[in-house]
């Protein structure tokens, strides 16, 4: 027996013509077709319907006069029933001026959102701003230099500008991609003023107060790069030892935060008049990208991982050519499994991605320096299982960019535990043993001489006892000094040296010009 579906309606006679002609424009905005018949019950049984050429023109006049866009429907009559067949591709239709959407066998209404994405679907590439004309650039407004970079890291040759940017669908006849001035322009910012970063830092838990704000202009590589900068040199800047090595550890995992910066360039709306905002407060940091989520995505859907809307394919294919986004709705979910207390928020026509700041005497940059090394640890195992293994098919096994796992294996090839054997495609990757790391381990602990003080308080944190060994070295450092040295604001260096003065391990001898620190053994 015959089932209604998402394609398929039935009517028991033409007294339900207003519910027939809402199903028939439900239908054509899910699958741009489908089918209606008049005299079958809901359950497919044939009950028979009048089939006289009034009532055929009776259907047909009421489809004409309460569908918009007009359709053009086939109706005939067949086993005592009437069929309608009908198609068309002018989304959205309204039946008596509401617009609705099948789901199963039922007629929903859309909501103006729904309506809306409907529209940008059907019209996406006239209005895909990426790959429209930028009509006043021409070929020498290119950076050959910028160019040349691009297309060695994606494995391409450069012959001259317009071949390399045709080849890689930038320009056409028309002239040239507003992706390309955003990607390669000299100056981006003579055709798109928009499309700039904008910076501040906010003392306090609000806008209220601002202590610096920075404009940066460019293109979208050198943008991407300032955003990130600028947060590095406005959060704590936490450190570990592996070794005789220091490793920096932002309270912030910056590889969470490079991930939503790259997205807020790459997703934004560039028809709107506003920048990407970096906004870095008291307790978090915000990266703030013009334009909603797009193609119908919600933030319920996005942190449930797997799905993915472009805004802007030319753009994101681009930077997908040198790995700085993946293809399959991955930025998401590589942003939470860094930073799992991530929120997501759509005010007004802004995205965000919030940031939590909390890492009181390095507790947070301690915890995540745990989880770096458990994924160490999963690439020494998946390494011995095959040591064959491509970057890329880590980062595949590991659910993180190619990126991240090019950091985690330069860390590990540094401290001698890993080394690569021949070439990147015939190659291998050799592991060390343990024995062999511990004896390296221990030879270079004899060897070092211990500069940090020999007796300190067992509650001096990894950060407070890195200040203490910049002051074992020079007496007379400043706090400036001491914040150029550790990458730290001098706001932080003077919180953790009022923390050591409080703990009675270091005091000011001295004024502030020709004065000196003492560091005081317990």
């Amino acid at each position: 027996m015959i089932k209604e579906s998402e394609t398929l309606e039935f009517k028991k006679s033409t007294a339900q013509l207003k519910e027939a002609v809402i199903s028939i424009a439900a239908m054509l905005n899910k699958h741009r077709k489908g089918e209606l018949y008049f005299g079958i019950s809901n359950d497919g049984k044939i009950i028979g319907q009048d089939t006289s050429e009034k009532t055929i023109r009776n259907i047909s006049n009421a489809i004409s006069e309460h569908i918009e866009p007009k359709i053009y429907p086939a109706i005939t009559e067949q086993d005592k029933c009437i069929k309608v067949g009908f198609s068309g591709n002018e989304t959205p239709y309204y039946a008596f001026c509401r617009a609705y959407i099948r789901v199963g066998d039922e007629d929903r209404k859309l909501s103006a959102k729904e309506i809306e994405r409907i529209i940008l679907e059907k019209n996406k590439d006239i209005l895909a701003w990426d790959k429209a004309i930028c009509k006043e650039a021409e070929y020498n407004d290119i950076s050959v230099k910028k160019l040349k970079w691009f297309l060695a890291k994606s494995g391409l040759k450069f012959d001259n500008v317009s071949y390399s940017l045709k080849n890689l669908s930038l320009s056409g006849t028309k002239g040239i991609t507003n992706a390309a001035i955003l990607l390669f322009g000299k100056k981006p910012e003579k055709f798109m003023p928009n499309a700039k970063l904008r910076c501040a830092v906010f003392p306090g838990h609000d806008t209220a107060i601002i202590s610096d704000m920075k404009d940066y202009q460019g293109d979208l590589f050198s943008l991407i790069e300032q955003a990130e900068k600028y947060v590095l040199n406005n959060i704590h800047i936490g450190m570990r030892l592996n070794g005789l090595y220091r490793e920096d550890v932002p309270e912030i995992d910056i590889e969470a935060i490079r991930e939503a910066i790259i997205n807020a360039f790459c997703h934004r709306n560039y028809h709107l008049h506003s920048f990407v905002d970096i906004a870095v407060f008291k307790d978090r940091v915000e990266v703030r990208s013009p334009g909603l989520l797009y193609g119908g995505l919600t933030i319920r859907r996005i942190r449930k991982g797997g799905v993915s809307e472009r805004r802007n394919e030319l753009l994101a294919d681009m930077l997908h050519r040198i790995h700085f986004v993946e293809r399959w709705g991955k930025g998401i979910k590589l942003i939470l499994s860094k930073e799992p207390a991530t929120e997501f928020r759509e005010i007004g026509r802004q995205f965000i991605a919030v940031f939590k700041r909390d890492s009181e005497d390095g507790a947070a940059p301690k915890t995540r320096e745990k989880t770096r090394e458990k994924t160490r640890e999963k690439i020494i195992r998946f390494l011995r299982e095959n040591n064959a293994f491509t970057i890329e098919e880590l980062a595949e096994k590991l659910g993180m960019s190619e990126k991240g796992a090019e950091w985690h294996i330069a860390i590990l090839t540094r401290k001698g535990i890993l080394a690569r054997i021949g070439g990147r495609k015939e190659g291998h990757w050799e592991i060390k043993s343990e024995g062999t790391l511990k004896k390296q381990a221990e030879a270079n602990l004899e060897n070092t001489p211990q500069k940090t003080p020999q007796k300190t308080p067992k509650k001096i944190t990894k950060l407070e006892s890195a200040i203490l060994e910049l002051l074992h070295k020079n007496q007379k450092y400043t706090r400036k000094d001491i914040a150029l040295k550790m990458a730290l604001s001098e706001e932080t260096v003077k919180e953790y040296i009022h923390k050591l003065k409080a703990k009675g391990v270091l005091k000011r001898e001295g004024g502030r010009k020709l004065g000196q620190w003492e560091i005081i053994e317990k």
